[in-house]
C-alpha cells in the first residue's frame, strides 16, 4: 500500500507547501475527514479543508514533507512527516517529525489522523 499510495501523499504535501489547495484537494475525497492539528478536533469535506487552510495561513507558515511510509496492520498508512511551522515573524513554532495517519477509498484519501512522533 505505501507505494500504492505514496505519489498520492507526495502530490498532496506539494500542493499544500505550494499553497495550491485545488491541486491538494484533488487527492481527498468529497467526504474526507481531516484532523485540524493547529485548532483541534476534525473537519469534513472539501470546503471546510479549503475555509480551514485558508484561516491557517493568515497566522503560521507550515511546510511539511514525507519522509517516511508504514503500512500499519489496520491497512491505513503512517506517513512520517518533518515539518516546520513559523509564525508571520519567522519564528519557529514546531519542528519536527509527526505521523500523519491515512486511510483511503478509491484512490483518493479518505482520511487523515496526526499523532506526534516520539522524541517530539
Amino acid at each position: 500500500m505505501a507505494n500504492q499510495f505514496s505519489e498520492i501523499i507526495k502530490k498532496a504535501y506539494t500542493a499544500f507547501n505550494e499553497r495550491n489547495i485545488d491541486n491538494a484537494l484533488s487527492t481527498m475525497q468529497p467526504d474526507v475527514q481531516w484532523s485540524k492539528a493547529w485548532e483541534g478536533g476534525y473537519i469534513s469535506g472539501h470546503k471546510e479543508i479549503k475555509e480551514y487552510w485558508t484561516r491557517q495561513w493568515t497566522e503560521i507558515n507550515p511546510k511539511v514533507e514525507p519522509v517516511g511510509f508504514n503500512e500499519r496492520e489496520n491497512g491505513s498508512l503512517e506517513v512520517s512527516v518533518y515539518q516546520n511551522v513559523k509564525d508571520l515573524q519567522d519564528n519557529i513554532v514546531f519542528d519536527g517529525i509527526v505521523k500523519h495517519i491515512y486511510s483511503f477509498e478509491n484512490g483518493l484519501i479518505k482520511t487523515m489522523d496526526i499523532e506526534l512522533a516520539e522524541n517530539n
